[in-house]
C-alpha cells in the first residue's frame, strides 16, 4: 500500500513536470497569438503604405518617441526628435539613430509597444527597422526610419477617441535574446 502510495506520487511529479516543459514550449506560440489578437507587443499595427487614409482635417495627436536597449547590446540608439505633431491620419517618418559602440559586429533586434494600450490598434507603421534585423559594423553610425499612420478610426473609438499623446517605445536586444523574448 505505502509502494503504491509512492508510485502514484511519482508518477504525479513526473506528469506535472512533464506539462510544465510542454507549458513551457508552448507559452512562445501561445503569446505570438495572444499578440496577434490584440495588438500587444505590436504585431497587429503593420500596414501596407496603400492603406493610409489621409488626413482628417484638423486633427492632431502627439506622438513621442523613446529608445532603449539592453545593457547587453552596446549601442547608442536615440530618437532623432523626441516629440512630434501628428495630423490624424496622415502618413509621417520619423528616424531612429543608433551606433555600435563595441570592437565587433553587433546584430540587434528592436521590439516596440504603443502606450496607451487603447491606441495601439491605431498605430499602423508602414515600413519600420523593427521589422528586420539589424546588423551594425563596430562604429558604425545608422539612421534608421520609422514609416506609420494613426488610423482616424481612433476618433470613433470611446476608449480612444480623448487621447492626446501616443507613445512609441523601442527597445532592442542581441538577436540571441530578441529569439527568446519573441
Amino acid at each position: 500500500m505505502l509502494r503504491d502510495r509512492k508510485l502514484r506520487t511519482g508518477l504525479m511529479a513526473l506528469g506535472l513536470a512533464v506539462g510544465m516543459t510542454g507549458l513551457g514550449y508552448a507559452s512562445v506560440p501561445l503569446y505570438r497569438m495572444f499578440c496577434r489578437v490584440t495588438g500587444f507587443g505590436g504585431t497587429r499595427q503593420r500596414a501596407e503604405a496603400s492603406a493610409v487614409p489621409g488626413a482628417v482635417a484638423g486633427k492632431t495627436i502627439l506622438v513621442r518617441f523613446d529608445a532603449n536597449h539592453v545593457p547587453a547590446l552596446d549601442w547608442d540608439f536615440k530618437p532623432e526628435d523626441n516629440l512630434d505633431s501628428v495630423s490624424i491620419g496622415e502618413r509621417e517618418m520619423a528616424f531612429f539613430a543608433a551606433k555600435n559602440l563595441s570592437d565587433k559586429p553587433v546584430t540587434g533586434m528592436a521590439t516596440f509597444n504603443v502606450s496607451p494600450t487603447a491606441a495601439g490598434k491605431y498605430f499602423n507603421k508602414i515600413q519600420c527597422f523593427c521589422f528586420n534585423q539589424q546588423t551594425l559594423k563596430p562604429g558604425e553610425s545608422v539612421r534608421m526610419p520609422v514609416t506609420y499612420f494613426v488610423d482616424p478610426k481612433i476618433l470613433d473609438d470611446p476608449a480612444a477617441r480623448n487621447i492626446q499623446e501616443i507613445t512609441l517605445s523601442y527597445t532592442f536586444y542581441p538577436v540571441d535574446e530578441a529569439k527568446k523574448g519573441s
